[in-house]
């Protein structure tokens, strides 16, 4: 039985679908969400997102990869891509929670010249000394994010920076385990990183499995344990965010956008679209819709 079949695959709490907008973050409060679900956010896994949980009152039970553990300072739990993870709150807990897409922690990882392991090791770290600053930074965070201010994405990006600063600071890099399960997450973790480095270069799924020495049916087997459908689908759903936000968020023309992406010619971008979404590009660019949107903004 694989762990798609035990534990559910979420691209945020409860919500199954594609990532459900153009942009990389969300950010909520710990009540906006929890409050939802009486307090209690059952067991999952993301595939290939990542969490920032911050507690800053009230009492948490954190289940990580089985583990349970209770929390009542003032904390920051990372949850990694594809770490089982569950919390139980305390009514009234008081906080916030940051995902961070796959592409949006590609750029940080290009802006700090390395991969981020922090972000790659599940670990609560409380903040101590640093509680008024960690507050402050939340708090100006989730200020940003809802508002809609000169240079909102700049300033995102700038307190989003400092938060991994201070997280590397604090947090040494842990060996990681090599059990059959974790495993198998390293080579999807591989493979993530590989899509988003190639996906416009349109490499066969064969090529994929090779740069990670496997074939590919055990590269389909893993990403439809991990992911719930193939390799391929994985490489579509990257191709079609990026497509949805150059329509968005650029005057490139369908013709652009098709050779941005690397297609062969126009056309075939506009079927391979309207087939994955329903709609033409310019259809779509005049009233985008998308599977699921939050009501709050997200950023680019």
């Amino acid at each position: 039985m694989s762990l798609n079949n035990i534990v559910p695959v979420f691209k945020l709490y409860g919500e199954s679908l594609n990532w459900p907008t153009p942009e990389l973050l969300h950010c909520e409060s710990i009540h906006s969400r929890s409050s939802l679900y009486e307090w209690n956010i059952r067991v999952h896994q993301h595939a290939d997102l990542v969490q920032l949980l911050y507690m800053h009152k009230g009492q948490a039970e954190i289940e990580i990869e089985g583990t349970r553990r209770r929390v009542n300072q003032a904390c920051l739990q990372i949850v990694p891509a594809l770490c089982i993870h569950g919390f139980r709150f305390a009514p009234g807990t008081q906080g916030y929670s940051l995902s961070f897409a796959a592409p949006l922690i590609a750029q940080f990882e290009e802006q700090f010249g390395r991969p981020l392991q922090v972000l790659m090791q599940a670990a609560c770290v409380p903040v101590k000394a640093s509680r008024g600053q960690i507050n402050t930074l939340f708090h100006t965070l989730q200020n940003e994010y809802e508002g809609d201010g000169e240079a909102r994405d700049m300033m995102i990006h700038s307190l989003i920076s400092a938060l991994l600063v201070w997280l590397n600071r604090q947090c040494k890099p842990a060996l990681i385990g090599r059990d059959k399960v974790e495993r198998r997450r390293c080579v999807i973790r591989r493979f993530n990183k590989l899509v988003e480095s190639h996906y416009r270069e349109h490499l066969s799924i064969a090529h994929y499995a090779s740069l990670i020495g496997l074939s590919s049916v055990h590269l389909n087997t893993l990403c439809h344990e991990f992911y719930g459908h193939s390799a391929l689908g994985v490489l579509h759903q990257r191709l079609m965010l990026e497509a949805k936000r150059s329509l968005l968020y650029t005057s490139m023309t369908i013709s652009q956008i098709s050779d941005y992406l690397g297609f062969s010619d126009a056309t075939y971008f506009s079927r391979f679209f309207r087939r994955h979404t329903g709609a033409t590009p310019k259809a779509f660019r005049i009233a985008p819709v998308w599977d699921s949107v939050p009501d709050k903004k997200l950023i680019r």
